[in-house]
C-alpha cells in the first residue's frame, strides 16, 4: 500500500510541477511575436480617444535584440527592455521621428512606460504593464508575427 501511495503522490507532484512550468513559460512567450495595441492608460483626465485621436500606441517585443519597438501614438518608438520572470522594465527610448501630435498622448505614454516594473497577461490575453501592483497600461493583441 505504501508503494502505491508513494507512486500516486510522485505522479501528481510531477503533473502539478509540469503544469506550473508550462503556464509560466507560456506567459513569457505570449509577449513575443505579437503586436500589442494600447487600449487603456492610467493617469490622464482626458478621454482615451482624445489622447490618441489618430493612432493608438503599439508595441512589439524583439526577444533576440531585447528591444521593444512600435509607436507612441504619433512618433516611432523603440527602447531596450529587461525581462526577468514577471519583472519588466524599459530603458530610455531611442531616437524618434519629430512629428507634431495632437492630444498629448505621446507624452503620457512615455511617462507611464518609464514607471513599469512588471507585467501580466490576463485570462483574456490582454497585456497589462504594472507599476507597484497597479496596471498602468493595458494592450490587446492586434497582429501575430
Amino acid at each position: 500500500m505504501k508503494k502505491y501511495t508513494f507512486a500516486v503522490l510522485s505522479v501528481l507532484t510531477l503533473l502539478f510541477a509540469s503544469c506550473k512550468t508550462s503556464k509560466t513559460d507560456k506567459s513569457a512567450s505570449d509577449l513575443f511575436d505579437t503586436t500589442w495595441e494600447l487600449e487603456y492608460i492610467s493617469g490622464p483626465r482626458i478621454a482615451f480617444e482624445g489622447l490618441y485621436p489618430h493612432k493608438k500606441p503599439q508595441l512589439t517585443f524583439d526577444q533576440k535584440e531585447t528591444k521593444v519597438y512600435g509607436n507612441n501614438g504619433c512618433n516611432g518608438y523603440s527602447a531596450p527592455y529587461t525581462l526577468k520572470g514577471k519583472s519588466l522594465t524599459f530603458g530610455e527610448a531611442g531616437p524618434t521621428t519629430m512629428m507634431f501630435c495632437e492630444g498629448g498622448g505621446e507624452q503620457e505614454f512615455l511617462k507611464q512606460i518609464k514607471l513599469v516594473t512588471s507585467y501580466s497577461v490576463d485570462k483574456d490575453g490582454k497585456l497589462n504593464l504594472i507599476h507597484d501592483n497597479v496596471p498602468v497600461m493595458r494592450f490587446k493583441k492586434v497582429a501575430k508575427q
